[in-house]
């Protein structure tokens, strides 16, 4: 199970981490916190020094009721940090998180390997054609609305079907455009309660139906946060605990904020799987 990143190929079969680089002032964790280049060679060292494979760097907040950003505020946010990410740490593996194909197609001209859209190309109609286009790995997330909808858009037939049937047509839209490397992620958090976000989790392996590599991100979300009744900053715990489940059930990438932690769980796994 290999996806390829510029001409290297990363095994999936053995679980990577990809950590979260936020360049938005309201994440409902971190915004806000990278203001200066300093900050941000900091933090994506550590990240890499903690064994990430991947950086996500995004410039639009995905959280519920998040504010509009502009295609132009967008780029004005991560192009400029790709091109800075990739002249400090030539070898990282920089995913670009957007749902617009310009933004996307920028980011992977100044050196990013990967496109991680959380609406699979449904709001933006150029996308997929794009990422043929680029030829680069695709995470197509499940997500009803938009971010400033999705909340209103939670009543499902049934929801483990309704997202396989989701991504079945979401993938032969990119089967017909010919792109080789694709990789789901289920939305936890997008469109769905926390008690669907816990019902997706318990029936997580149903989606290896798909038949496609999966991303799990759970870090810090208001699934854990709220379950356990505190705050986003003190649910490093449940994210922890949560990570080991979705590792269990089939997850290949864990998308995290903190990547040491996630990393223990990957190391845990893996040896309890060479028993």
């Amino acid at each position: 199970m290999n996806i390829n990143c510029n001409g290297q190929l990363i095994d999936l079969t053995t679980p990577k981490i990809m950590g979260v680089l936020n360049l938005t002032p309201d994440s409902f964790y971190d915004g806000g916190k990278y203001k200066d280049t300093a900050s941000i060679l900091k933090t994506v060292a550590t990240m890499l020094e903690q064994g990430a494979t991947f950086i996500d760097v995004g410039g639009y907040s995905s959280k519920p009721g998040a504010d509009f950003v502009s295609e132009f505020e967008e780029l004005n946010r991560v192009i400029g940090v790709v091109k800075l990410l990739i002249e400090e740490f030539p070898n990282c593996l920089i995913s670009i998180d957007t749902f617009r194909s310009k933004v996307a197609e920028a980011a992977v001209k100044q050196g990013a390997v990967m496109v991680n859209d959380i609406s699979a190309g449904i709001l933006d109609d150029n996308m997929i054609a794009t990422i043929s286009k680029l030829k680069v790995p695709y995470i197509m997330m499940h997500m009803r609305g938009t971010p400033q909808t999705m909340t209103q858009l939670t009543d499902y037939d049934h929801l483990i079907k309704d997202i396989i049937a989701y991504f079945g047509e979401r993938l032969q839209l990119t089967k017909l455009q010919g792109i080789a490397d694709i990789i789901i992620d289920p939305g936890f958090g997008f469109a769905k309660s926390i008690q669907q976000n816990f019902e997706l989790l318990s029936q997580l392996e149903l989606l290896q139906i798909v038949d496609k590599p999966m991303l799990v991100g759970v870090s810090r979300k208001s699934m854990i946060y709220k379950t356990l009744q505190t705050s986003p900053e003190h649910a490093l715990n449940g994210t922890t605990a949560l990570n080991m489940i979705a590792l269990e059930k089939g997850a290949n990438i864990l998308r995290v904020h903190d990547v040491k932690e996630a990393m223990e769980c990957v190391t845990l796994y893996n040896q309890l799987h060479k028993q």
